[in-house]
């Protein structure tokens, strides 16, 4: 199972924003991660809320497909919808769980789990900018758009 350590719930905050430059906007925020279908299945709901928007939620269902590397779907309320975005992944040597989809020729969204400290959990969403999309403003690569970190409660 992906996420063992993590199983429960867990209250804290969560950082948005849309462009790297701007700021993060701090909200409340909660997850619970649970195991499904016999410990094969990887569910983590989320909760947070959007500085114009309000209340949002989302759920990742996460496994390990049969050569090892991960699987996932994910869908949100405010930056996925109405149809999951598949995703693929692996576990990184740095304590990291990292599944990747693609969108919009050539864009891709990450969802990382950092599982170094069992004691929080600690969500990242990251928007990668591709080489061609680049500009002064938005440089090619990855910034977090959403930073989720919660402890146990």
């Amino acid at each position: 199972m992906i996420l063992s350590d993590f199983v429960g719930g867990w209250t804290g905050t969560n950082g948005f924003r849309l462009m790297p430059g701007d700021p993060l906007a701090e909200s409340p925020a909660a997850a619970t991660v649970s195991a499904a279908a016999g410990g094969h299945l990887t569910s983590i709901g989320y909760r947070w809320e959007h500085p114009d928007d309000g209340p949002q939620d989302g759920l990742v269902v996460a496994w390990t497909a049969e050569d090892g590397s991960l699987a996932a779907v994910w869908s949100d309320s405010w930056h996925q919808q109405p149809v999951p975005m598949s995703l693929a992944g692996s576990r990184g040597a740095d304590g990291t769980v990292a599944l990747d989809g693609a969108y919009g020729g050539g864009w891709v969204w990450r969802i990382v789990f950092d599982t170094t400290d069992d004691g929080t959990f600690r969500m990242r969403m990251e928007n990668v900018v591709p080489a061609g999309e680049a500009t002064a403003e938005l440089p090619a690569g990855p910034y977090p758009a959403m930073v989720l970190r919660a402890r146990r409660g």
